[in-house]
């Protein structure tokens, strides 16, 4: 299973880190600081979201 998320965390990492960016950016944060802390924020959300969701597909796979 660790395979399966260590996979599904390459996409879904990199996806909410950048909803994380155009949050920031529409929200009128236009600061390094402010885009990179979104993207950080995007990414750490990513890796409970990727175990959940790798839990349930490898649940139902066996």
């Amino acid at each position: 299973m660790f395979r399966l998320a260590l996979i599904l965390h390459l996409f879904i990492g990199s996806t909410l880190a950048g909803t994380g960016v155009i949050v920031a950016l529409v929200a009128g944060y236009t600061t390094v600081t402010a885009i990179l802390l979104m993207a950080a924020l995007g990414f750490a959300l990513s890796m409970p979201v990727t175990w959940l969701i790798a839990r349930k597909l490898y649940s139902v796979g066996a």
